[in-house]
C-alpha cells in the first residue's frame, strides 16, 4: 500500500452470519486499499468475546500498525443489529465489541457507527442511497424499507421455523419434500429425488432410475408399473422407495434445519433441465418474495436494492422475480455485499453529510 496510507482512512465492516469482511479505504474518494476477512459476526448469536476477537483479527488484517492513527471513521454493518435503535441488544453488543477491538489495536477514538448488514448493503448501491427498499434473498429472506439510512419497516426475516419464505432454506426444504412425496406416492416425478439422494450420499441402489418424462406434468397419469404416482420411473419399486425414505430422513435430520438451504442449488440445476416440479418451486418462491416486497407498499419506480445469492447475476430467482416486479414498475439493483456500503457510511460520517 505504501504511500496510500499517508492519508485519512475509513473502515467499513460487513459482519454476517458466516463471515466478517473488513475494507480499508481512502476517506477522500472511497478507493479500496485493503481487505480482510474473519469468522462470523452476527451480533446476536456470536458470543461477545468471540465477536471481539473476530473483529480484531479482521481489522488487524487491513491496518498496519503505522497506519492506525490515520483512521478517521469506522462503520459496521452487523447481522443482528440496527441503526434504528441504539438500545437494541444486537446493536449494543456490536458497538461494544467493535469499540473493544479498535482499542485493542490502538486505533484512536473517532466516529463509529453501527448499522444492520442489510442497511449497509442498501448503502452499497450506486450513489449510496438514503431511502428506498432493500431485499435479501439468500439462506434467509427479508425486505426492509429504508429511510434516512435506517430501517423503518421489516417484512419477514422471521427465520426458518416461522418465515423466510422464498429463501434458500425454503427452496431447499421444498426440494427434499418433493423427493419424499415422489417416494411415498403422493408426488410427481422429479429429478430432485435423485439429486437430493446423491447429495446426501445415499446408496445408489435406492435411488430412482430412468429419466424425467412428460409423466411428471401436473395431473398426468403414470405409465403402467410406475414406481410413484405420475412418474416415468418404471424401475423404482415400493421396497426401494421405502429404503430411499429410510436413508434420506436420518441423513437430513442429522443436521440443523437451516442446512436444508444447501439443496437450493439442486432446484436450480433441475429447473435448468426443465424439471416441472423444480420450476414450480422457483415460481412459488418468486411469488413469496414478491409478496414480501408488496407488503412494503412500494411506489412505482421506487428503488429496490437486492443482495443474496438467489438474486445475483446467476441467481435462480433473479429472472422470475424481475419479471414480477416489472409489472409493478419496479426493478432490482443488485449488490454483492455490504462492504462498499459500510465504507460509504463511514465516509458520510466523516464529512458530516449524514447522520
Amino acid at each position: 500500500m505504501g504511500n496510500d496510507l499517508n492519508q485519512n482512512l475509513v473502515i467499513g465492516l460487513d459482519a454476517g452470519g458466516t463471515r466478517t469482511r473488513v475494507v480499508l479505504a481512502s476517506a477522500a474518494d472511497g478507493r479500496v486499499l485493503a481487505e480482510a476477512a474473519a469468522g462470523p459476526g452476527n451480533a446476536l448469536t456470536v458470543p461477545p468475546q468471540q465477536l471481539t476477537d473476530c473483529l480484531a483479527e479482521a481489522l488487524a488484517g487491513v491496518m498496519p500498525e503505522g497506519a492506525r492513527d490515520r483512521v478517521v471513521a469506522v462503520a459496521g454493518g452487523f447481522a443482528g443489529a440496527t441503526a434504528a435503535d441504539a438500545d437494541d441488544p444486537g446493536t449494543v453488543r456490536a458497538r461494544g465489541a467493535l469499540a473493544e477491538a479498535l482499542r485493542r489495536l490502538g486505533v484512536p477514538e473517532g466516529p463509529v457507527g453501527i448499522w444492520s448488514d442489510i442497511e449497509a448493503a442498501f448503502a452499497a448501491a450506486p450513489g449510496a442511497p438514503a431511502d428506498g427498499l432493500a431485499l435479501v434473498a439468500g439462506t434467509g429472506a427479508v425486505a426492509m424499507r429504508i429511510a434516512g439510512r435506517q430501517a423503518t419497516t421489516t417484512v419477514d426475516g422471521d427465520g426458518w421455523l416461522l418465515g423466510d419464505e422464498g429463501s434458500g432454506f425454503w427452496i431447499g426444504r421444498s426440494a427434499v419434500r418433493a423427493a419424499l412425496r415422489m417416494a411415498d406416492g403422493r408426488g410427481r416425478e422429479t429429478v430432485l429425488a435423485r439429486l437430493v439422494g446423491r447429495s446426501l450420499g445415499l446408496p445408489v441402489d435406492v435411488l430412482p432410475t430412468g429419466s424425467v418424462s412428460s409423466y411428471g406434468e401436473a395431473g398426468a397419469p403414470g405409465p403402467p408399473g410406475a414406481g410413484a404416482r405420475g412418474t416415468g420411473v418404471t424401475d423404482w419399486s415400493r421396497a426401494r422407495r421405502e429404503d430411499f425414505r429410510r436413508h434420506l430422513l436420518p441423513a437430513v435430520m442429522a443436521d440443523p434445519p437451516i442446512r436444508l438451504a444447501r439443496f437450493a442449488p439442486l432446484v436450480a440445476e433441475a429447473a435448468g433441465e426443465k424439471d416441472a416440479v423444480a420450476l414450480e418451486i422457483l415460481d412459488e418462491g418468486a411469488d413469496h418474495l414478491l409478496d414480501t416486497v408488496r407488503a412494503l407498499e412500494p411506489g412505482p419506480g421506487e428503488r429496490i436494492v437486492a443482495t443474496g445469492g438467489l438474486l445475483g447475476p446467476a441467481g435462480p430467482m433473479t429472472v422470475p422475480l424481475t419479471e414480477r416486479l416489472h409489472v409493478l414498475g419496479l426493478s432490482l439493483d443488485w449488490v454483492a455485499d455490504g462492504g462498499p456500503g459500510a465504507v460509504a457510511l463511514a465516509r458520510i460520517m466523516y464529512d458530516g453529510r449524514g447522520r
